[in-house]
């Protein structure tokens, strides 16, 4: 390879040299860019570590708390997945809306909870009815909770809305 280099003219020399370099700059960007994300990966790893850590070191107190909690919280007011349902309903037709749905609902169990989600919507509502279902669904805390809503008004009647809740609600497991 070098008799071959040297066996050329100064220019091809130069144009040999010049690509090489070319081509050694853009791998050595390459390596640069895949350096670059495994060190913020590195750190995002040692950060969700830190985290973690911190969490751990309050277990006692976190699982001290909840035990205190679970013995505020009565058993027969919490929900499970048929009754928030059907609770749900019962909120809806006695704030006013009738064009609404409930989902079926989803359920993460943990050894003292069972947390049940659905998924509220309502179509074409006024906004009376909207705050009054919302009133009475914050009364029912820490039984039922709000987890995500939005707010859309409609473009043919600005004055409907539609509204769409994750409401949760906890079984105390027992």
């Amino acid at each position: 390879m070098k008799a071959y280099f040297l066996s050329r003219l100064l220019r091809e020399k130069i144009l040999l040299l010049v690509f090489t370099l070319l081509g050694a700059a853009i791998w050595l960007s390459g390596v640069g860019d895949r350096v670059a994300a495994q060190v913020r990966a590195i750190q995002v790893t040692s950060t969700d570590l830190d985290v973690q850590q911190r969490w751990l070191l309050q277990r006692e107190r976190i699982e001290k708390e909840a035990t205190l909690a679970v013995e505020h919280l009565d058993p027969s007011r919490s929900f499970d997945s048929v009754r928030l349902q059907g609770e749900l309903n019962t909120l809806a037709r006695s704030a006013g809306l009738s064009n609404y749905d409930v989902s079926d609902s989803r359920t993460v169990r943990s050894s003292q909870f069972a947390v049940h989600s659905v998924q509220f919507s309502s179509r074409n509502s006024d906004m009376a009815a909207l705050i009054a279902f919302y009133q009475s669904l914050a009364q029912r805390a820490p039984y039922l909770g709000l987890e995500q809503f939005s707010l859309a008004s409609n473009r043919a009647n600005p004055s409907q809305l539609s509204a769409s809740w994750r409401v949760t609600s906890v079984e105390i497991a027992r």
